[in-house]
């Protein structure tokens, strides 16, 4: 029997098991590899088609979560992909990268913090100087810490998540602009939370809805020029974020359960969007926010 991978056809409320996690905790940043249950990035389930050959592709948190899915899907469709992370998280760093040029593809590693201007800066000369161009950005690092009381969210908190929710992507699109070709595409990674928040998720909610509205902004400004900027809206997907003080740990083991699809997505099932929109198929989509989050409500 062939193995599953996303053009299968089957139900989705069972297409991934429904997931009930034990409490759980990691420190920052978190790693894929201590995750528990492991989430399933596309390592054996995603089957490129050759949708993105010859692109050149850079994902921050790339080496993880959604952004791993992103980097795996990407090579297996052609493109050569430089990966952002942290360098606490190096060993998901390398086993992405394993997978990447298992495919043929070139992936360039890029540990460093987006919080400060000039690594971001300096990272997206690196991305272009390793792949030999650009022209895929995927902004998709992201800081999520559940307070149950604004009292909670301390000035050192609140900083580092607009630092890296808001001000990375900002610098990370403003180096980038002047690198990318006519049919090139930004993608930014917001979240459901950004149309409707948690209330223990203040800080995390409400840059993610100015990431959806930073992200319309652009696209105008952009598709003149060629230049297409999108956003994906993922849901509850099972990564690392989760346990990392993303989620109140008693609630992990019905995470995700709330969705009308009944279970939390996995990493790979968010891929083809962002695969889509990365694609010349897309060249019509511009200024979208595409949420993937299990039948929620959205605009």
């Amino acid at each position: 029997m062939a193995t599953k991978d996303q053009l299968t056809f089957d139900d989705p409320t069972t297409r991934h098991p429904r997931i009930t996690p034990p409490e759980q905790d990691q420190p920052m940043p978190g790693l894929d590899s201590e995750l528990e249950p492991k989430a399933d990035r596309g390592e054996k389930s995603y089957r490129g088609t050759g949708r993105l050959e010859g692109r050149k592709a850079f994902v921050t948190g790339g080496d993880s979560g959604i952004g791993g899915a992103v980097a795996i899907a990407y090579a297996r469709e052609g493109a050569d992909v430089a990966i952002n992370y942290l360098p606490e998280e190096q060993e998901d760093a390398d086993t992405i990268a394993k997978l990447i040029e298992k495919e043929g593809r070139t992936c360039v590693q890029l540990p460093g913090d987006v919080t400060n201007r000039e690594t971001c800066d300096r990272l997206i000369e690196q991305a272009v100087e390793g792949l030999g161009g650009l022209d895929v950005l995927v902004v998709n690092a992201g800081k999520q810490v559940s307070k149950p009381s604004i009292e909670e969210i301390t000035d050192e908190q609140f900083d580092l998540t607009v630092k890296t929710n808001i001000y990375a992507m900002f610098w990370m699109c403003r180096a980038a602009v002047k690198h990318l070709p006519a049919g090139s595409s930004i993608i930014l990674s917001s979240s459901v939370q950004s149309y409707s928040p948690s209330d223990h998720l203040l800080d995390y909610a409400m840059t993610k809805a100015a990431m959806n509205n930073f992200g319309k902004g652009l696209a105008k400004q952009l598709a003149p020029k060629g230049i297409r900027v999108n956003i994906v809206a993922p849901g509850p997907i099972w990564t690392p974020l989760q346990v990392v003080e993303g989620q109140p740990k008693e609630a992990l083991p019905e995470f995700g359960v709330g969705q009308p699809i009944g279970r939390a997505g996995q990493p790979v099932e968010l891929a083809p969007a962002y695969v889509f929109l990365a694609s010349a198929e897309s060249s019509y989509v511009i200024g979208e926010t595409l949420n993937v989050n299990g039948g929620a409500d959205s605009p």
